[in-house]
Protein backbone atom coordinates (compact mmCIF):
# COMPACT_ATOMS: atom_id res chain seq x y z
CA UNK A 1 0.00 0.00 0.00
CA UNK A 2 1.51 3.46 -0.98
CA UNK A 3 1.96 5.61 1.68
CA UNK A 4 -0.44 8.51 1.29
CA UNK A 5 1.12 12.05 0.44
CA UNK A 6 2.36 14.65 3.71
CA UNK A 7 -0.92 15.94 5.56
CA UNK A 8 -1.57 17.46 8.89
CA UNK A 9 -0.50 13.93 11.19
CA UNK A 10 2.69 14.12 9.21
CA UNK A 11 3.22 17.53 10.28
CA UNK A 12 2.76 16.53 14.08
CA UNK A 13 4.58 13.98 13.60
CA UNK A 14 7.55 15.94 12.44
CA UNK A 15 7.01 18.48 14.80
CA UNK A 16 7.23 15.88 17.96
CA UNK A 17 10.13 14.27 16.65
CA UNK A 18 8.42 11.22 15.98
CA UNK A 19 8.10 10.85 12.28
CA UNK A 20 9.35 7.40 11.31
CA UNK A 21 12.47 8.02 8.97
CA UNK A 22 12.21 5.26 6.84
CA UNK A 23 8.42 3.93 6.43
CA UNK A 24 9.07 1.99 3.62
CA UNK A 25 11.48 -0.45 5.39
CA UNK A 26 7.95 -1.41 7.25
CA UNK A 27 7.22 -4.80 5.85
CA UNK A 28 5.21 -5.98 8.37
CA UNK A 29 1.45 -6.70 6.76
CA UNK A 30 -0.23 -5.11 9.67
CA UNK A 31 0.75 -1.92 8.71
CA UNK A 32 0.61 -2.43 4.81
CA UNK A 33 -3.48 -3.97 5.53
CA UNK A 34 -4.68 -1.76 7.97
CA UNK A 35 -5.42 2.15 8.18
CA UNK A 36 -4.84 2.23 12.10
CA UNK A 37 -1.40 0.71 11.59
CA UNK A 38 0.82 4.39 10.23
CA UNK A 39 4.35 3.25 8.97
CA UNK A 40 4.92 6.58 9.53
CA UNK A 41 4.39 6.87 13.30
CA UNK A 42 7.70 5.64 14.47
CA UNK A 43 6.27 5.39 18.20
CA UNK A 44 3.76 3.08 16.86
CA UNK A 45 6.02 0.89 14.95
CA UNK A 46 8.51 0.38 18.14
CA UNK A 47 5.41 -0.42 19.97
CA UNK A 48 3.92 -3.02 17.66
CA UNK A 49 7.26 -4.66 17.45
CA UNK A 50 7.91 -4.74 21.12
CA UNK A 51 4.04 -5.77 21.57
CA UNK A 52 4.21 -8.37 18.70
CA UNK A 53 7.45 -10.23 20.03
CA UNK A 54 6.36 -10.17 23.82
CA UNK A 55 2.78 -11.42 23.35
CA UNK A 56 3.04 -13.56 19.87
CA UNK A 57 6.32 -15.12 20.84
CA UNK A 58 7.82 -13.72 17.34
CA UNK A 59 11.87 -13.89 17.07
CA UNK A 60 13.69 -11.04 16.94
CA UNK A 61 15.09 -11.42 13.53
CA UNK A 62 11.35 -12.31 12.80
CA UNK A 63 10.85 -8.44 14.14
CA UNK A 64 13.96 -7.04 12.77
CA UNK A 65 12.99 -7.87 9.65
CA UNK A 66 9.18 -7.27 9.34
CA UNK A 67 10.03 -3.33 11.13
CA UNK A 68 12.72 -2.16 9.24
CA UNK A 69 15.52 -1.97 12.04
CA UNK A 70 18.40 -3.87 13.69
CA UNK A 71 19.30 -5.92 16.26
CA UNK A 72 20.71 -3.29 18.19
CA UNK A 73 17.88 -0.93 17.61
CA UNK A 74 14.82 -3.65 18.80
CA UNK A 75 17.32 -4.20 21.66
CA UNK A 76 17.71 -0.59 22.46
CA UNK A 77 14.36 -0.18 22.19
CA UNK A 78 13.27 -3.10 24.64
CA UNK A 79 15.54 -1.78 27.25
CA UNK A 80 14.49 1.85 27.18
CA UNK A 81 10.96 0.36 27.31
CA UNK A 82 11.46 -1.62 29.97
CA UNK A 83 13.17 1.06 32.33
CA UNK A 84 11.00 3.72 30.97
CA UNK A 85 7.75 2.43 29.85
CA UNK A 86 6.14 4.28 26.38
CA UNK A 87 7.55 7.48 26.64
CA UNK A 88 10.93 6.04 25.80
CA UNK A 89 9.56 5.37 22.07
CA UNK A 90 9.34 9.11 21.37
CA UNK A 91 12.39 10.32 20.17
CA UNK A 92 14.69 12.25 21.77
CA UNK A 93 16.23 15.35 19.91
CA UNK A 94 19.81 14.64 20.64
CA UNK A 95 22.74 17.10 20.97
CA UNK A 96 23.04 20.21 22.83
CA UNK A 97 19.67 21.82 23.69
CA UNK A 98 20.96 25.48 23.76
CA UNK A 99 23.93 27.27 22.66
CA UNK A 100 25.50 26.23 25.93
CA UNK A 101 28.76 27.87 25.37
CA UNK A 102 26.91 31.14 24.72
CA UNK A 103 26.71 32.33 28.76
CA UNK A 104 25.06 35.55 29.58
CA UNK A 105 29.04 36.38 31.02
CA UNK A 106 30.24 35.72 27.09
CA UNK A 107 27.09 37.05 25.68
CA UNK A 108 27.76 40.56 27.58
CA UNK A 109 31.35 40.51 26.94
CA UNK A 110 30.64 40.27 22.93
CA UNK A 111 27.93 42.77 23.16
CA UNK A 112 30.93 45.10 24.64
CA UNK A 113 33.31 44.01 22.28
CA UNK A 114 31.66 44.78 18.86
CA UNK A 115 30.61 48.49 19.87
CA UNK A 116 33.84 48.92 21.06
CA UNK A 117 35.91 47.37 18.03
CA UNK A 118 35.71 47.05 14.11
CA UNK A 119 33.70 44.23 13.35
CA UNK A 120 36.18 41.14 12.80
CA UNK A 121 34.54 37.83 13.61
CA UNK A 122 38.14 36.10 13.80
CA UNK A 123 39.41 38.60 16.13
CA UNK A 124 36.69 38.20 18.41
CA UNK A 125 36.74 34.54 18.56
CA UNK A 126 40.50 34.41 19.60
CA UNK A 127 39.22 36.74 22.23
CA UNK A 128 36.45 34.42 23.67
CA UNK A 129 39.29 31.83 23.19
CA UNK A 130 41.64 33.34 25.50
CA UNK A 131 39.26 34.70 28.31
CA UNK A 132 36.82 32.07 28.61
CA UNK A 133 38.72 29.04 26.94
CA UNK A 134 35.87 28.34 24.37
CA UNK A 135 35.63 28.04 20.80
CA UNK A 136 32.41 29.30 19.43
CA UNK A 137 31.30 29.65 15.70
CA UNK A 138 30.43 33.34 14.89
CA UNK A 139 27.10 31.95 13.52
CA UNK A 140 26.51 30.27 17.15
CA UNK A 141 27.35 33.76 18.52
CA UNK A 142 24.35 36.01 16.30
CA UNK A 143 22.01 33.73 16.92
CA UNK A 144 22.51 33.37 20.49
CA UNK A 145 22.42 36.99 20.87
CA UNK A 146 19.55 36.95 18.76
CA UNK A 147 17.49 34.75 21.18
CA UNK A 148 18.64 36.55 23.97
CA UNK A 149 16.75 40.08 22.40
CA UNK A 150 13.75 37.93 22.17
CA UNK A 151 13.62 36.62 25.97
CA UNK A 152 14.21 40.16 26.80
CA UNK A 153 11.67 41.44 24.43
CA UNK A 154 8.87 38.87 25.88
CA UNK A 155 10.19 39.74 29.55
CA UNK A 156 9.41 43.72 28.87
CA UNK A 157 5.84 42.96 27.40
CA UNK A 158 5.37 40.75 30.65
CA UNK A 159 6.24 43.43 33.00
CA UNK A 160 2.99 45.72 34.19
CA UNK A 161 3.71 49.69 33.38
Amino acid sequence: MPLPPEDSKIKVLRANGTLHPHPEKVQDEVFKSHEFFDPRDHVQVKYEMLRRHGTEGKSVTEMTKSFGTSRQAFYQTKKKFEADGITSLAGHRRGPKHAHKCTDELLDFVEKWRASHPPDDQSLIEELKLRFSVTVHPRSIDRALIQRKKKRKTTNRRKPA
